[in-house]
């Protein structure tokens, strides 16, 4: 199965993308300070995760609702595989060192059973760790997530399975607070004529593909008012700290 193309796949080329690319590109480096031994990482996307990661692994699997035409041929000890989850099907308990699922989980209908399914294939001592954005940080509805969360949340759910958590945040500098507002301003020019309310009283799925091609419009009008400010966004312009109100993304780190 191809997947469907939509802003929710963030392009490493579109320079509309840039904002969120480069964010994610953070998090993939901080990873990969991190991993060792055999890897699962969930949501392969267009792959950028897989070569950064890759190189500081002995071994990688990574996984994908939707088939992929990445070439992994230049990977001797990368391996994908295309499945829907949870469950986490074919891998035996106890086998990855490091599980890592960047902006995956507020996709998942059954978070729990998709945290628990983490747990079991993570040796013991093993570590999860998860990015997803966080809702405080949210312009407005997004239909194709199922939920968003906030640091509570998202500790609190980790916690039923996992012994510990480390709770860190994805923060912009000026730069990034600038494009925020700009974006803030220009969704809320769109969401004014929402009198009632409707993004948040019908169902998701209704609402996905104007959704997408308003958010993807959006992105675009940004570039052309202010090509320079969203070009020059680097990964430099992000940094993580421990978790705030103001992060962009969750960024936990769990512990078996």
């Amino acid at each position: 199965m191809k997947e469907m193309q939509t802003a929710e796949r963030v392009s490493h080329t579109d320079i509309s993308d840039n904002y969120v690319f480069q964010r994610s590109l953070l998090a993939y480096l901080k990873a990969a300070e991190l991993v060792s031994g055999h890897v699962l990482e969930i949501g392969t996307g267009s792959g950028y995760g897989v070569e950064v990661l890759a190189p500081k692994v002995k071994r990688l699997t990574t996984v994908d609702k939707f088939a992929t035409d990445i070439d992994f041929s230049k990977y001797e000890h990368v391996t994908f595989r295309q499945m829907t989850i949870p469950p986490l099907s074919g891998f035996e308990d106890n086998t990855f060192d490091f599980v890592v699922s960047f902006q995956v989980i507020e996709h998942i209908e059954d978070d729990k059973a998709y945290v628990a399914e983490i747990h079991r294939v993570l040796k013991r001592g093993g570590k999860f760790i998860v990015t997803t954005p966080n809702i405080n940080m949210s312009i407005t509805r997004n239909p194709w997530h199922i939920r968003e969360y906030t640091m509570e949340e998202l500790d609190m759910l980790l916690k039923e399975k996992f012994s510990a958590t480390e709770q860190l945040g994805v923060f912009g500098n000026e730069k990034i607070m600038k494009y925020y507002e700009n974006n803030k301003k220009s969704v809320q020019k769109i969401t004014r004529w929402d009198v009632f309310n409707l993004q948040y009283r019908l169902p998701r799925r209704i609402l996905q593909v104007p959704y997408d091609f308003l958010n993807r419009r959006n992105r675009k009008k940004l570039v052309t008012q202010d090509n320079s400010l969203v070009a020059s966004i680097t990964k430099e312009d992000y940094f993580i700290s421990p978790a705030a109100k103001g992060c962009f993304d969750l960024f936990y780190i769990a512990t078996k």
